[in-house]
């Protein structure tokens, strides 16, 4: 699996003219998985996320986590984090996991995110067409893969 974490002053998503998922001050988080993703994958990053110090604390140092600062978390399904761009310039997403396999694990991966923090996170629309708008703060932005744990 594959994360981009965007600190945020706001964010939300909109499907078909309607927006679905709004939060205020936490993070956005877009969300890839691919083929050989597992449970083990989404618990990792759940943890990670709900636990990466990157808000400010009193003495202006990243030390604070999304918890600390009761934030919250927009999670977004996006596919196109799996491209692969080596040949060509059209990517090709077949490391993409198709849905029979991404939706289950995009639900345990919210799962986890909620037993974690203690409330469930907005969402976007797995598959739909969506706007994401957001308010980066600082801007802070940090990319995560859970194969290579980093």
């Amino acid at each position: 699996m594959r994360v981009i974490i965007q600190r945020v002053k706001e964010a939300n998503v909109t499907v078909d003219g309607k927006i679905i998922g709004k939060i205020e001050k936490g993070f956005l988080v877009l969300l890839g998985i691919e083929n050989e993703d597992e449970q083990k994958d989404a618990e990792w990053l759940a943890q990670k996320i709900v636990n990466m110090r990157i808000f400010k604390d009193a003495d202006d140092k990243m030390n604070l986590s999304v918890m600390d600062v009761e934030g919250a978390l927009l999670v977004v399904s996006q596919f196109t984090l799996h491209a692969s761009t080596k040949k060509g310039n059209r990517p090709s997403f077949i490391h993409a996991a198709r849905p029979e396999k991404a939706i289950p694990l995009y639900e345990y991966f919210l799962e986890q995110v909620t037993q974690l923090m203690g409330k469930a996170p907005a969402t976007g629309a797995f598959g739909a067409m969506m706007q994401v708008q957001l308010v980066n703060d600082g801007p802070v932005t940090i990319f995560m893969d859970s194969k290579n744990k980093q």
